[in-house]
């Protein structure tokens, strides 16, 4: 029987701005990135997104950003891979404090958005990114078969390969932008599918239609999707069908 586990980017809240359905799609999943307070979430947020997902018996991870809410850690910005070590580990560190008053523990770390993308293609960065989560003992989830995976393993640490059910992939294994047609994935027979296909045959079809190999241990649905919830049903009914137990690696 195959496993996956299924994760999503949570707690994107941020004081009176409120964004996804995260007590619902809690219900969902296996492991919950949670936002650190760099591109959405804030302290109360944090604590009560923690108690969610311990009430659900859901993996607790960080979710660093870049340092910009006002474009949702999505634009790009030039850092130096101390820069790296450094975000990583103070955004984790107040996710793992609220875990730890929770009597519970950090589980793993998942860049978002351009910090993610950037460590993907970057490889001092990326060993700047696995040298932070080695120090703070848990694992990484990086982009499955990217650089960010093959530094990650070859350092030797714990490393989940991460594929994404709602995103669009260019013809070398990274992300499409969102603003591509194609990007963002809106349907969720069409998420489903791509999902089947990265789990049961160890690929994904490109927006150019080529076949992209991955190794497929957790799959990502983005919380701030609006229709996260029909995606994450949809997805454990595909695989309850399909015989694919769920579990946080």
């Amino acid at each position: 029987m195959k496993t996956i586990d299924l994760n999503c980017d949570m707690g994107e809240s941020y004081g009176a701005w409120k964004m996804g359905n995260d007590a619902e799609v809690m219900r969902y999943i296996t492991s919950a990135n949670i936002a650190c307070g760099f591109h959405g979430g804030d302290p109360a947020t944090i604590r009560k997104t923690v108690a969610l997902a311990l009430e659900r018996g859901v993996a607790i991870g960080a979710h660093p950003s870049l340092p910009d809410r006002q474009g949702f850690g999505r634009r790009v910005m030039q850092i130096k891979p101390q820069e790296m070590y450094d975000l990583v580990v103070y955004q984790a560190g107040a996710v793992e404090a609220f875990a730890r008053a929770a009597g519970a523990r950090l589980h793993h770390v998942k860049c978002h958005g351009a910090l993610y993308n950037m460590a993907a293609t970057d490889e001092a960065l990326s060993e700047a990114m696995v040298r932070a989560v080695k120090d703070l003992g848990v694992m990484l989830y990086a982009l499955s078969n990217s650089k960010n995976h093959a530094v990650a393993k070859k350092a030797g640490i714990p490393v989940a390969g991460e594929v994404f059910a709602d995103r669009g992939y260019a013809d070398d294994g990274t992300l499409a932008p969102r603003d591509l047609p194609g990007g963002l994935i809106e349907d969720p027979a069409q998420a489903v599918k791509q999902a089947l296909a990265m789990i049961e045959q160890g690929y994904v079809t490109s927006l150019s239609g080529r076949r992209v190999p991955v190794a497929a241990d957790t799959l990502c649905l983005h919380g701030d999707q609006p229709g996260a919830v029909a995606f994450a049903r949809a997805l454990r009914q595909a695989f309850s069908e399909k015989g694919i137990s769920i579990a946080a690696p």
